[in-house]
């Protein structure tokens, strides 16, 4: 996500992306790191839609029609309510102009979910759940706080679910349709390399790794509330200035669920960071301390771990080591009893009634069961995001609650973790795998425009607040 700070459907994110590219500029954000925004789709000519009507309308009425599904005046308004609350540029836009984007947007996603329930995918409560939690969890709240403050904003519950639902298949159906089809050669990871050894690939973002300790602020906090958290997250950034281990202090007094862990976020593109961290460490130097910053989710103190440019011979990589149980989607069993068989295999690995590796072999669905579930050392980015986001949570040694992701059902457990120089082998894999986010994101925004174009749109009549 760009920044953490305020709590708004998902659905809305792709629009303020649309609008900040009208504006050339950049979006104002939200919560987005659960997965992938939807392309930055240029606007429809302006000569293909209708003259507005100089009579008014009544609120509700049908604006534009995809394949005879119909998009509503009161969908589009309440979308451009929640881009004006997420961001407060998109004012400068022309109000019928924004609305003009916003049935825009809506009219693609309705184009791809139809796509995506033509091919049979289908999102379950279970995921839906699932990826509430992850909300609640990148933003640093609970599942309760989160509930409250979605409805604070004017959206009910059963909205919120139908836009994560939605969002969840968008991503599958675009990784269905984009990321399997997309090859990267040794001839391109060769010429890649060579550009980056030699300063040419500067376009690319560098790695970095930032640890966090995180002062959380209630959204409700007064304002001495607000300075005595601030005192406190200050006087931390000046323990750590001063020398103490930063990780001690993450698991001693930071609010962030990733304390245990002492922080750390991993080794990853910095275009995968919050743009606040990034450009709070801009300048910084490798264990460099800043801070305290502030987000909507507190004040944070980062600590810049390690930084390099993506293929460089000197570049360091976090690593994990991690294994895992797969219980792959069956018709004879749904989602919600595998995630419950293995919650019951954590507890009886966590009770020392079972061993890790021995239920892997006898149950797990995936080619790594006959090495007891045994992933090897892997990167960031290798993994599916549900997969990464419960795996970079664990400390070593800890397993994860069930994780759903498209493939199936997983219990994860994080054996180790280090920071090492990856093989020549290695670094061949992490330039195709940038490459290879590069050539997904342009294959995606074509795609999108092809499926806008087999899509039939009748437009009606403009929409009016």
């Amino acid at each position: 996500m760009n920044n953490i700070r305020s709590i708004l459907t998902l659905a809305c994110l792709a629009t303020l992306a649309t609008v900040a590219a009208a504006q050339g500029g950049r979006p104002g954000v939200g919560i987005t790191d659960i997965m992938r925004n939807g392309p930055r789709l240029p606007p429809v000519p302006a000569e293909s839609r209708p003259a507005a009507p100089v009579a008014q309308r009544s609120a509700e009425y049908i604006v534009a029609l995809v394949n005879s599904e119909p998009v509503t005046n009161t969908e589009v308004q309440t979308r451009v309510a929640r881009v004006l609350k997420e961001n407060p540029e998109a004012e400068r836009v022309p109000r019928p102009e924004l609305a003009r984007l916003v049935l825009e947007r809506l009219i693609d996603e309705r184009a791809q979910l139809q796509v995506a329930k033509e091919a049979g995918i289908k999102v379950d409560d279970v995921a839906v759940d699932q990826a509430e939690q992850s909300v609640a969890r990148q933003n640093q709240i609970s599942l309760v706080e989160l509930r409250r403050r979605v409805t604070a904003e004017g959206i009910s519950l059963d909205q919120f679910r139908r836009d994560l639902r939605d969002q969840l298949m968008l991503t599958r159906v675009r990784d269905r349709e984009i990321e399997a089809k997309i090859n990267i050669s040794d001839v391109e990871v060769d010429q890649f390399i060579r550009e980056q050894r030699a300063g040419a690939n500067a376009a690319f973002a560098p790695n970095i790794n930032i640890a966090q300790l995180v002062v959380a602020v209630p959204e409700n906090a007064s304002a001495d509330e607000v300075a005595k958290l601030q005192q406190k997250a200050q006087g931390l950034a000046q323990r750590a200035r001063a020398g103490e281990d930063f990780a001690k202090l993450v698991q001693e007094f930071s609010d962030a669920p990733d304390r245990a862990a002492g922080g750390a976020l991993g080794m990853r593109s910095a275009d995968r960071y919050p743009s606040l961290f990034v450009e709070a460490t801009q300048s910084t130097p490798v264990n460099g301390i800043v801070g305290p910053i502030r987000s909507g989710a507190g004040f944070h103190v980062l600590k810049l771990l390690a930084k390099s440019q993506p293929g460089a011979d000197d570049a360091l990589v976090t690593q994990t080591h991690v294994r895992h149980i797969l219980l792959r989607n069956d018709p004879k069993r749904t989602t919600a009893q595998a995630v419950a068989q293995l919650a019951e295999f954590r507890q009886r690995i966590q009770n020392g009634t079972a061993d890790f590796a021995g239920l892997a072999r006898d149950n797990s669905q995936d080619g790594s069961a006959q090495q007891g579930g045994d992933l090897g050392w892997v990167r960031a980015g290798q993994f599916v995001p549900e997969f990464e986001e419960a795996m970079n949570r664990l400390a070593p040694g800890q397993v994860s609650d069930p994780v759903v992701s498209r493939f199936g059902v997983h219990l994860i457990q994080v054996t180790g973790r280090r920071e090492a120089k990856p093989s020549q082998a290695e670094q061949r894999e992490a330039a195709r795998a940038v490459l290879r986010e590069k050539r997904v994101e342009e294959a995606t925004v074509t795609w999108a425009q092809e499926v806008r174009a087999r899509a039939y749109v009748e437009y009606r009549d403009p929409p009016q607040s």
